[in-house]
């Protein structure tokens, strides 16, 4: 993935996530992608915090946009790395760090979300 393409998706993600639209965000992922978050366990009650298909993962998301109506996300930067990108941002719990590995088609086959303790804002 190169830098142009990196910004790209990161603004379309971000763009989808402030329109609430899980669907679009979706649209970048394979039918049996995995995602990682420590929330899964909480919204999820997933104890691995592991989310397996599209339709887990729209489930999940789509429970955590009902929990938080005024979700909003702001672009902070945009990291390339090979066949990945981590999109870092600010969200309603600070800063949020997601890295999506994309498979040979260009789409996300696993993506981790990391969320700030807080240390670095001291």
């Amino acid at each position: 993935m190169d830098t142009e393409a990196a910004l790209e998706f990161a603004r379309t993600w971000v763009d989808a996530w402030n329109a609430h639209d899980v669907d679009r965000v979706l649209e970048h992922f394979a039918e049996d992608a995995e995602f990682y978050s420590p929330f899964i366990v909480t919204i999820a009650k997933e104890p691995t915090g592991r989310l397996v298909g599209k339709p887990a993962i729209r489930s999940y998301w789509s429970s955590a946009l009902a929990r938080i109506p005024d979700l909003r996300f702001e672009l902070i930067d945009v990291l390339v790395g090979v066949d990945s990108v981590t999109i870092y941002y600010r969200g309603h719990r600070g800063l949020v760090a997601e890295t999506l590995f994309f498979d040979g088609t260009g789409l996300v086959k696993m993506a981790t979300a990391c969320y700030s303790t807080g240390f670095g804002a001291q």
